[in-house]
């Protein structure tokens, strides 16, 4: 489903070379959960954004069902994204003057559904997220954990086959992140969808089938910890 090779991200600041990833040979499988983790600063969210084509990588390839990425312009990299990614933020990014089923029925606007179309799969998407008797209510009658829900049903309302997740929990209390993670572990679970997940807390990440660890902007092998990791780089016994 997801490829990398010799993926390379490097930005430029104040004349500065900050190398963010370094050759990110990386396989995720359909129907995979893959958690991402790392300290901060070790390039698992640039990753995520570079497999979402919200970023373009410095050099190196990324695949996504077999189409490469690095040949799409920024109106078929639109297109692709709005048919195939769904991208759920640490945030929410809800608009807030928006209801929920709106919110939810924004990125159906690119498609060609006529409105009635729209908010009959915007509803299907919030019930299924458990938040049928919340489809009027405004962000700021929502609590944190409905409004990530919420969020989580603007990713999957296209019915995307990548499901990507930043944080999804980062700005949640112990409650409603247990419902946010049972929510991402039954969509991969019971509907199949591949999903790729940054995380630090490692109560979340074990609701992935997979974890991969970066360290400095380098990807571990698969079964590698980062104290694997540390141990190579410890000077020998004298």
């Amino acid at each position: 489903m997801i490829e990398t090779r010799q993926l390379y991200k490097e930005f430029r600041r104040d004349g500065f070379v900050i190398p963010a990833l370094s050759n990110i040979n990386l396989t995720i499988r359909e129907g995979e959960f893959v958690a991402l983790m790392g300290p901060s600063g070790s390039g698992k969210s640039t990753l995520l954004y570079l497999i979402a084509a919200m970023d373009r990588p410095t050099s190196g390839e990324i695949l996504v069902e077999g189409q490469r990425l690095n040949d799409l312009d920024e109106v078929e990299i639109a297109r692709w994204r709005n048919e195939t990614v769904g991208f759920v933020f640490q945030t929410f990014n809800l608009i807030p003057v928006l209801t929920a089923l709106e919110n939810v029925e924004l990125p159906l606007k690119l498609t060609h559904l006529r409105k009635k179309e729209r908010l009959a799969h915007a509803e299907t998407a919030l019930r299924l997220v458990g938040l049928g008797d919340r489809l009027h209510h405004l962000p700021r009658q929502l609590s944190g954990g409905q409004e990530q829900r919420v969020a989580i049903a603007r990713a999957i309302v296209t019915d995307p086959k990548v499901i990507l997740a930043d944080e999804p929990t980062g700005n949640l209390d112990a409650a409603s992140a247990q419902e946010v993670l049972t929510l991402l572990a039954r969509l991969n679970q019971e509907y199949g969808k591949t999903i790729v997940m940054v995380t630090h807390d490692p109560h979340a990440a074990h609701f992935a089938s997979h974890i991969r660890y970066l360290e400095k902007g380098e990807l571990l092998e698969e079964g590698q910890t980062p104290e694997d990791w540390a141990g190579m780089w410890k000077a020998p016994a004298r």
